[in-house]
């Protein structure tokens, strides 16, 4: 009996049937134990009603575990080589789930929304290390109906989506992460459960959808003025926003009306100061 789930035996066989080299351009590190892939399912807290958009399914490991779980997958995959081989597999391991999948062959970054397939209420994947932020938060900002989900990071990025001011670690991921809602650590994953095994340990990230801050700027002037003030970590917010303000004078005015010690710098802020800076500049540019 085929087993519903993909393991290393098949992993292999599938990239040799491929001529498959994992690609480090795209990240391309595959999940070969099935239960590693049932915690992700487990822990992303998926119901039946669930419309899951997966990005980077690749082989197809984590594609078959969700299609046991939910209503349907939505799965963005960037080589076409693996796009146009993942119906095929759906249909060899879990032939009543096929229907259930819509496949789109693109870069995640850059895919128009809205996506093909039912609109999604959860993310989960197995997200390339090298573009795993940029791609959580587009997603995030450009599919509002997705409502919580779990994805599997490099570790250091999820210690970094996680954090809280004042860390070490808190920085331009953690304070955009807020704007979206709540993230938390939800367990780390060895090396030895990929093939090919990265150098690097991962971590599990699971979010679930807030409010966004109510502000009358834009989330797009929200995120300028905090990659300003982290683009000099050791500086103050003086002269790290110096530029983003349009002069010294101004800072002083701005982060005077906000509440905010010029003399702090960005990894003491939360998202709500750097709100509250922002929307102090645009009383300044209004006057």
């Amino acid at each position: 009996m085929t087993s519903s789930l993909l393991g290393p035996a098949q992993i292999r066989a599938l990239a040799a049937e491929l001529d498959l080299r994992p690609s480090k351009r795209h990240g391309q590190n595959f999940v070969i134990d099935p239960n590693t892939v049932r915690k992700i399912v487990r822990l992303a807290e998926l119901t039946d009603a669930d419309a899951v958009v997966e990005v980077g399914p690749g082989l197809g490991s984590l594609t078959l575990g969700l299609l046991e779980q939910c209503q349907s997958v939505t799965a963005i995959e960037i080589e076409p080589l693996l796009a146009d081989r993942l119906g095929a597999t759906v249909a060899e391991h879990q032939p009543n789930n096929v229907e259930r999948l819509t496949i789109i062959t693109g870069d995640a970054m850059t895919v128009p929304v809205p996506l093909a397939g039912p609109e999604p209420s959860a993310l989960v994947a197995n997200l390339p290390y090298n573009v795993s932020v940029p791609v959580l938060l587009r997603m995030l900002a450009d599919l509002s109906s997705i409502s919580h989900g779990l994805v599997m990071v490099q570790a250091e990025v999820a210690q970094r989506l996680t954090a809280g001011p004042g860390s070490r670690i808190y920085g331009v991921p953690s304070v955009k992460m807020q704007w979206f809602g709540t993230a938390t650590r939800a367990g780390s994953v060895g090396p030895k459960v990929f093939w090919p095994e990265p150098r690097v340990d991962s971590g599990l990230v699971r979010f679930v959808r807030g409010q966004a801050p109510e502000t009358a700027s834009t989330r797009q002037d929200v995120f300028a003025c905090i990659d300003a003030a982290f683009s000099q970590r050791r500086k103050t917010l003086r002269s790290a926003l110096a530029t983003w303000a349009g002069g010294s004078g101004n800072v002083d005015q701005i982060l005077r009306q906000a509440g905010v010690d010029s003399s702090q710098r960005g990894e003491t802020l939360k998202l709500s100061d750097f709100v509250a800076i922002c929307d102090a500049r645009a009383v300044l540019r209004a006057n």
